[in-house]
């Protein structure tokens, strides 16, 4: 084994730890509720804005944390974070009112750094995988951001799309 083949096993060995870490800090947050506003954009005709948004964290297991996000009146969206063999998956899941999947959805990616920031136990970055590449090609180069702030109980939503600013939401603990 090189030196270098060494290093690269202590980083996934370390962004595991990092990644698991934070699975066991959203589990912890099982049962709670989270309530808040879009901070970007600010413009008032995007979808969400001057919409309440609700995050409850509904179920967790081993293995699957889903959190339910309400924007209004807008019931149909889940985010599903996974443990899989690849690391963190997020996926998000919509619904229509019936509970039938709707044509865009289960996209999302897996977890890894970002621009030269890593992930931690209280924020990981998931980049978008060929599944969500396919179904939205404009969305190929989309990194949605998770973060838990314990310290100020805020839960933060956050896209890039191009490595731009695209959306950010900011919950908080009730």
């Amino acid at each position: 084994m090189t030196l270098l083949s060494c290093v690269n096993n202590s980083q996934d060995a370390s962004q595991n730890t990092l990644q698991n870490a934070f699975f066991a800090n959203l589990k912890l947050l099982c049962g709670k509720q989270f309530i808040g506003k879009s901070a970007y954009p600010d413009d008032p005709r995007h979808d969400f804005a001057g919409k309440k948004l609700v995050a409850t964290f509904k179920s967790c297991s081993d293995t699957e944390v889903r959190i339910a996000f309400v924007v209004g009146e807008d019931h149909s969206r889940t985010w599903i974070i996974s443990k899989t063999s690849q690391g963190l998956l997020l996926k998000h899941d919509h619904r229509h009112h019936d509970g039938t999947p709707d044509k865009i959805t289960m996209y999302g990616g897996y977890a890894a750094d970002y621009k030269n920031q890593d992930g931690t136990q209280y924020q990981q970055f998931f980049h978008a995988d060929e599944y969500t590449a396919k179904l939205i090609p404009a969305a190929q180069s989309n990194v949605w951001m998770l973060q838990y702030k314990p310290q100020t109980q805020e839960l933060i939503y956050y896209l890039e799309r191009h490595q731009k600013p695209r959306y950010k939401a900011i919950l908080q603990s009730q």
